[in-house]
């Protein structure tokens, strides 16, 4: 039987919820939920294969392929992985997160285009500057940052995860310079200096008129208010950790394919659907990864789940340093020269086993491949049976 997914949730009281919520709903958030409940379905049009062989007949309904979809990420995290494996260096790897305070958070609620923007460029800057000192690294690195703005409850919780190879090119390109074992760069130096370097960016903005704010923050949109809330800001400790490396390139392709393409709570988390109300399963970090449930009214998990919709344009994932997008191939093979230079062990990586072509579209009865009878697009009608056609 199958689980119970995000889609019938909105099928059921999104509509309900849409009339309450009319006057606050935005575009995006429309779009978000209509391509979620159609997802899938005879609405956006499919296809119906079938195995000569045996005579199987299933039908396969499109993918709204929506950015926020928990059905859709599956496929585009295997997509984007699948282009970024030939980019990974034979060195340690390590994740670095930062995290904006509640105040700040509430901010980029309603800002963010220009607070995301802020937090992408502030943090891939501090890596950048801290690691280039020679008093910590003197290299030049590479970084991919992934967006996250949820907690396990649905909570809006921006935060930005770093993936970052253990080193980089000195100064003048000569030699390669790896971190020391275990190490990457001192957090509390990164901390301070991403605080000092996203509070300039915020205050810039605002005197740029880019920041709005509207309800239990509008008091901000005064100077002397907001300045009071940088002071504030700037005098707590901005929490940015270092986990322990990973053990190798294999081990961040598969922490990336859990990452990347994440929305804000998976189908699998979800237990129940009834009298109203969702429960969920979530981890309490504080105690341990303890695993909970919660319940909540189903509107209250649809508001939840539209807290983390991206503003048009918001790119999820960046990549800065040597694996920005422009020179990232010209750039990684210099990486690898110089770490062949530096360890002739790491210039040469075993060969993937050769594997079976796999069949595509295997028959779930008999494994021979399916082939296309019918095919109809959003807006039409489904084709009627029979769907054999001996001349096709």
């Amino acid at each position: 039987m199958p689980g119970l997914e995000v889609a019938d949730i909105f099928r059921r009281h999104g509509e309900a919820w849409r009339q309450a919520h009319d006057g606050h709903l935005g575009r995006v958030e429309r779009r978000v939920m209509s391509a979620i409940e159609l997802c899938r379905t005879a609405a956006l049009g499919g296809h119906v294969e079938g195995c000569r062989a045996c005579g199987t007949v299933r039908v396969a309904y499109n993918s709204c392929r929506n950015r926020h979809c928990p059905k859709c990420q599956g496929a585009a995290a295997r997509d984007w992985l699948e282009a970024r494996a030939g980019d990974l260096l034979p060195v340690p790897y390590f994740h670095v997160v930062f995290t904006l305070p509640a105040e700040i958070a509430a901010i980029a609620f309603q800002n963010k285009k220009v607070v995301y923007g802020i937090l992408f460029r502030t943090a891939a800057d501090t890596l950048l500057i801290i690691s280039a000192d020679p008093k910590h690294l003197g290299a030049g690195i590479g970084l991919i940052a992934v967006l996250h703005s949820w907690g396990q409850t649905l909570s809006y919780h921006p935060h930005l995860h770093c993936i970052v190879p253990g080193g980089g090119p000195s100064p003048d390109g000569s030699r390669w310079i790896a971190c020391r074992p275990g190490f990457f760069l001192p957090v509390r130096v990164l901390s301070r200096l991403f605080r000092r370097l996203f509070l300039q960016a915020l205050r810039a903005a605002f005197e740029a008129g880019q920041l709005q704010f509207f309800g239990e923050i509008a008091e901000l949109a005064e100077p002397k208010a907001f300045a009071r809330l940088l002071t504030t800001a700037r005098n707590r400790d901005w929490v940015v950790y270092a986990k322990p490396p990973f053990g190798g390139p294999e081990l961040v392709l598969a922490y990336l394919s859990r990452y990347t393409h994440r929305v804000a709570i998976a189908n699998s988390r979800l237990i129940g659907m009834e009298d109203g109300k969702v429960t969920f399963r979530w981890r309490d970090y504080r105690h341990g990864r303890r695993p909970r449930r919660m319940t909540l009214d189903a509107g209250e998990f649809i508001r939840r789940f539209l807290l983390h919709t991206l503003p048009d344009g918001v790119h999820r994932i960046r990549h800065y340093g040597f694996l920005a997008n422009g020179h990232r191939v010209t750039r990684l093979a210099a990486c690898r020269t110089l770490l062949a230079a530096r360890t002739q062990e790491m210039t040469v990586r075993p060969e993937p086993a050769m594997k079976a072509t796999p069949v595509p579209r295997p028959c779930p009865c008999c494994g021979r491949q399916m082939v296309t009878l019918a095919v109809w697009y959003h807006g039409q009608a489904p084709p009627r049976r029979p769907f054999w056609n001996d001349s096709s």
